[in-house]
């Protein structure tokens, strides 16, 4: 894999950010006096809007975050001690002033800083945070672990409550209550996640404030203490089961922290850097665990981006004084496979009152808003949680319903569990759509699709395949609801599709058929999903006399095809946009080694696929030349040069 790029390639423009430009680390920032921190963040807040103008990647989440990210820097002494991010859309102020102030510019591009925080390229990144809810548990694990080594390390997890929707993040919560610790949980409240939150914990927040005859007792009791030398760890713990019942008596109703015996603070305005400074060096220091809810406005600062968060969560190119996005070039009227996959399941929807939606967090990336619009009583966002997400549905299929659970190819990692036991198990008509398969681009290692076919293909009772193009991908969604059909499985990329006319007849799909495109000698390509039409392009612009067929299913295999592919041809290239082992080739190779005393030859057989590491960021152009997925790299595999 590349380097990282260490050479600056943006100087600070001293004139511009008189003091972000003097901040090559926290320690600096720890430099100045408090008075200078509002400063820091408008301009914190300028630059990355700056930088994000021409360089695109997570906008609103990171600018609702500035004064919170400065208010932790400035009173932890980090990098010794911790900051654990929930998901790293909000971490940019992070990074800028953590050294990589003057390469950021080259954030998400191949050789670059990665898109989220890691431990692989920065001290002051204490976990992997591509995936939301971990943050709890894994701060956990290292306050235990500065307990058992003597340490006085300080960890705090930064959470957003869009992630507090997820499963871990509850049980983090659950044994953060019962195992001593000290940990500090700081509770980024913007009622958003990429789209608006929901769920109970959503609604509880919202509604979640602090009595302000509770907050006056409460001063004055600890004061009166204080001066009496009455607050020793055992008074403390008791003292905090009085605070929580006192606060429920005078609050009139019960605070889910506090009942599990977890120290609640807030809500703090999150964007009054004083406040929060103030606040943290109050409970930084003390026993037990604490969590501090902050409540924030997401894209704060940038009109644009507070009046429209969602959209402003990743908005790509823009101008900043016009707010104006500078959109590429979309390739006439061809619409993304998320947007065919929403169209056609509204198509269904219509004429199957059985069809359901469910979606974790994502109605608008994989374009179950477009059915939401019109059916919203039968759509279901059920917040970051796909594992429930899987089992809701499995619920609602048990019942009767036929359930479209729509989930990011690398979030479906998360539901493995619940996809082999809640849904393959009893064999449920639950439709699993995955978007973004394959290599995504800029999001990098823990966003592309890559473990699907390699992880599922084992499971029992899964029907799993991927279009070719957009009438497949049509296709394969009237088959799936079909009476009969069970669990399946339909894998489909990040990105625009290759057909002005995708409205094409819904037919059936035969399970476990597939499509011969193309006759030739010596040679037979077999490939799953889009990169089949890189290889007609490849086939037809080369004139190279090989075969091709479009296979559509990954399991199960067309063994027909495969007897018939056997007697014609004596090379076999395979070719798919998941991880080589365990995938796709995998299953070809499989089925000629358990069926090789019925053949009068066995074929040499080529694999072609991602490889047995995790791939970085970049451009998918980019990352298809580095693992060997680009067109002139097909074509040498496919001829043998």
């Amino acid at each position: 894999m590349p380097p990282l790029v260490v050479i600056p390639t943006m100087v600070t423009d001293a004139l511009k950010f008189p003091l972000l430009s003097r901040i090559d680390s926290p320690a600096d920032l720890r430099g100045l006096d408090i008075g200078q921190l509002e400063t820091v963040c408008a301009e914190l807040r300028a630059f990355i809007v700056r930088s994000l103008s021409t360089n695109p990647g997570h906008l609103a989440s990171s600018l609702g975050a500035v004064e919170a990210t400065v208010a932790l820097h400035y009173t932890l002494d980090t990098p010794d001690d911790r900051i654990v991010w929930d998901v790293g859309h909000q971490a940019y102020s992070h990074k800028i002033i953590t050294g990589r102030r003057d390469v950021f510019d080259t954030n998400r591009r191949l050789g670059g800083i990665r898109p989220f925080p890691s431990p692989l390229e920065s001290e002051y990144d204490t976990f992997a945070c591509g995936h939301a809810s971990n943050s709890i548990s894994a701060a956990l694990g290292m306050a235990v672990a500065a307990s058992l080594t003597g340490s006085r390390r300080r960890i705090a997890a930064f959470i957003g409550d869009g992630a507090m929707s997820g499963g871990l993040a509850f049980e983090g919560l659950n044994n953060v209550s019962s195992t001593p610790n000290n940990l500090l949980i700081v509770l980024n409240d913007n009622d958003m996640s990429i789209d608006k939150a929901v769920g109970g914990m959503e609604k509880y927040l919202l509604q979640l404030s602090t009595s302000r005859a509770y907050n006056r007792v409460r001063y004055r009791l600890s004061q009166w203490l204080a001066g009496r030398g009455m607050l020793d760890e055992q008074r403390k713990n008791r003292i905090l089961r009085f605070n929580n019942a006192m606060k429920a008596m005078l609050t009139s109703r019960q605070n889910i922290f506090e009942g599990m015996n977890i120290r609640y603070f807030g809500p703090v305005d999150g964007h009054d850097v004083k406040e929060l400074v103030r606040v943290l060096n109050r409970i930084k220091n003390m026993t037990g665990p604490k969590l501090l809810h902050i409540r924030t406005i997401k894209g704060k600062g940038y009109k644009p981006a507070e009046e429209a968060a969602t959209v402003w969560h990743a908005p790509g190119k823009f101008d900043i004084e016009t707010g104006e996005r500078i959109t590429p070039a979309d390739g006439g009227e061809t619409k993304s496979y998320s947007e065919v996959f929403g169209e056609t399941l509204l198509e269904l929807a219509r004429q199957n009152a059985r069809i359901v939606g469910v979606t974790p967090a994502m109605p608008t990336g994989c374009g179950m808003n477009i059915m939401m619009r019109e059916f919203p009583s039968r759509c279901f966002d059920v917040g970051i949680a796909e594992g429930h997400a899987v089992t809701f549905a499995s619920g609602m299929a048990k019942d009767g319903l036929q359930p479209f659970c729509n989930i990011y190819s690398t979030f479906a990692q998360r539901a493995y569990d619940n996809i082999i036991h809640d849904a393959a198990l009893l064999r449920l008509p639950v439709v699993m759509c995955l978007d973004r398969a394959g290599l995504v681009g800029e999001d990098g290692a823990t966003h592309h699709g890559m473990f699907d076919i390699a992880a599922l293909r084992p499971v029992p009772n899964l029907t799993i395949c991927s279009p070719m193009d957009e009438h497949e991908l049509r296709r394969m969604m009237f088959t799936a609801q079909l009476p009969g059909k069970g669990t399946v499985v339909i894998r489909y990329p990040r990105g625009r599709g290759r057909i002005a006319d995708w409205h094409c007849p819904l037919e059936e799909i035969e399970v476990g058929t597939a499509r011969k495109l193309r006759s030739g000698h010596g040679t037979a390509v077999l490939t799953i999903g889009p990169v089949g039409t890189d290889v007609e392009d490849i086939l037809g612009e080369y004139n190279i006399d090989a075969a091709h067929y479009d296979m559509r299913f990954v399991k199960p295999l067309d063994c027909k095809t495969l007897a018939e592919i056997a007697a014609k041809y004596t090379r076999i290239v395979t070719i798919e946009d998941g991880v080589r082992s365990g995938g796709f080739g995998s299953a070809v190779e499989e089925w000629f080694a358990d069926n090789a005393p019925a053949l009068k030859q066995k074929p040499d057989i080529i694999r072609i696929g991602l490889p047995d590491g995790f791939v970085p960021h970049g451009t998918i152009e980019e990352l298809r030349s580095l693992t060997g997925l680009d067109k002139e790299s097909l074509r040498r595999a496919i001829t043998g040069e």
